[in-house]
Parts: structure tokens; C-alpha cells; sequence
């Protein structure tokens, strides 16, 4: 069996989607599209049910996912372990990380980077969402969390604090907050959908819920909200830009730890080792 035929049945089981898996292989439509009719000639028995677009694996599919993830987990291991003696300080380094700090913190970082270090390529894979680190999707995660997963390295490079903010026009307009009693006179631009369950939320939403007249799911989204005078925002310091003005911590929620990290096969890898390092001292320079 051809090992190219089976990812393409493991990335289109992944994504229940023809076009999906497609994308994520980087291959045309029409080529995954022969590879699956291939193979299920080969094994004599359909590996999927189609409907509307949708695959869904056969019981034949299912046998076969459980060998095909075993078999892409002995690739991967072996990719890693000869990457890992690779002590060249040159080629491509993935990097994934939350859209805040790809927005308003890896862009001038990175352009010094290349003036270091011009014969290392680099990828950003933009997501808040985790990305699989053990079959190389990213070569290093840059991730808030408390308690990062064991089967990754690192080092825990940044805490940041969440503070109020708002912008210069909206405090034209309205008294200057510098504590939390003060904020009862005041719009509030609010969390839906995920965030909503974090601790800044939750208690703004206990305690101002009347004053949310706008919400958003996305972080990002409510920095700009509150540099376009929208309302006062609670957000962690590494969303702070030059809209909007910090006015003080807010003690409520606990700070977003920052860590980096990368799977421990590729650890000693020179030039995974000098992004990590470069990253972990620019972080620790800046706010």
C-alpha cells in the first residue's frame, strides 16, 4: 500500500471533507479525489460513506484508521529524530501562536530576527486554538496557559496582567476610571461565545451587565473596539496598542501566563534553539 495514498485517507477522515483535506495536504481537489478512488480499488471495499459532502468512515475505514494512525505516528517519530541531528543553523522554523501576539508582537520582533539570523525561514501559524505539535503542523507553540501538556518543552517567558483600558477620545468624554469603584458610570464592551466564561468576564457580567451594549469573541477584536471609543475594555497587557491608554490593573483575573515550547526531539535543533532563545529574551524585554 502507498504510504502518500494513506495520508490522504488519514487527512480526509481527519477533516470529513474532500476539499478540507485537500487544502491541509496542499494538493488540488482532483488529485485526493483519485488517490481515495485508488485506494479503495486496492483494498477492494469503500473506506467511506458520502452525503452531502461529508465522508464518514466505513466499518472497513474504521479498522483501517486505527493501522494508518499507528503507521503515521512511526513516520513522525522517525521525521523528528532525523531532524532533531540536523545542528545547521538554516532552514524553516514553524512557529504557532495566539492572534494577539501575532498581530502586535511577532511583527517587530521578527524583523530583527532576520537581520540575525537571514538563512532561517520562518512560518507563522496564526490560531488560539492548539495546533498538533507531534506530527510537526508547528516546530515551536508560543501558548497561554497554566499548565502546558507534558509531552512538550519549554519555558514559561511571560505573565501578563489584565488591566481596564480605554481610548483617549472615549476619556474626553467620560471621568477617568483609576479604580474599580469608578467603573459604575461606564460602557463596557463585553465577551460572547468562549471567552465569556473567563474570570474578567464572568465578573464583569456580574457586576455591569447592564453597561455591555457590545460584545465580541475575540480579543483582538474588543482592542480595536475600545481604541474606536466604544467602551472601556478588560484586557491582558500584551493587547495593549497605541489607541487605547491602560488605566489600571485589574486584580480581579488572574495574569495569562506566556510560555514556548516545542516537542523534546526537536529541542536541540540549532535553529529551532535560536528562535526560541531570540523569542524568549524579546518577550522578556518588551511591556
Amino acid at each position: 500500500m502507498d504510504w502518500n495514498s494513506m495520508k490522504i485517507f488519514l487527512a480526509i477522515a481527519e477533516h470529513n471533507n474532500l476539499m478540507a483535506a485537500s487544502k491541509a495536504l496542499k494538493m488540488s481537489h482532483s488529485t485526493v479525489f483519485r488517490r481515495l478512488q485508488s485506494l479503495e480499488e486496492n483494498v477492494g471495499s469503500l473506506l467511506f460513506e458520502r452525503e452531502n459532502g461529508i465522508y464518514q468512515l466505513t466499518e472497513l475505514g474504521e479498522e483501517l484508521i486505527r493501522l494508518g494512525k499507528s503507521v503515521a505516528n512511526s513516520f513522525d517519530d522517525i521525521e523528528r529524530h532525523i531532524i532533531g541531528r540536523d545542528m545547521s543553523p538554516r532552514g524553516t522554523v514553524k512557529i504557532t501562536s495566539p492572534t494577539s501576539f501575532a498581530y502586535n508582537q511577532l511583527p517587530g520582533f521578527l524583523e530583527k530576527f532576520k537581520q540575525l539570523h537571514p538563512a532561517i525561514k520562518l512560518e507563522i501559524l496564526v490560531s488560539d486554538q492548539e495546533i498538533n505539535m507531534r506530527n510537526r503542523n508547528a516546530d515551536i507553540a508560543l501558548r497561554v496557559t497554566s499548565a502546558p501538556p507534558e509531552f512538550l518543552v519549554g519555558r514559561q517567558i511571560k505573565e501578563n496582567k489584565w488591566a481596564v483600558y480605554a481610548s483617549e477620545k472615549y476619556l474626553k468624554k467620560h471621568a477617568r476610571p483609576t479604580e474599580l469603584t469608578d467603573l459604575a458610570t461606564h460602557k463596557f464592551i463585553g465577551a460572547a461565545g468562549h471567552l465569556s466564561s473567563r474570570e474578567a468576564f464572568k465578573w464583569m457580567d456580574k457586576k455591569h451587565s447592564d453597561a455591555i451594549w457590545i460584545r465580541s469573541d475575540d480579543l483582538v477584536a474588543m482592542s480595536h473596539m475600545a481604541g474606536a471609543s466604544l467602551g472601556l475594555a478588560i484586557l491582558p497587557d500584551d493587547l495593549q496598542t497605541p489607541s487605547i491608554e491602560r488605566l489600571f490593573t485589574f486584580k480581579p483575573a488572574t495574569a495569562n501566563t506566556l510560555w514556548i515550547l516545542t516537542h523534546p526531539d526537536l529541542r536541540k535543533v540549532a535553529r529551532i534553539k535560536i528562535v526560541m532563545n531570540f523569542l524568549t529574551q524579546a518577550f522578556a524585554e518588551t511591556y
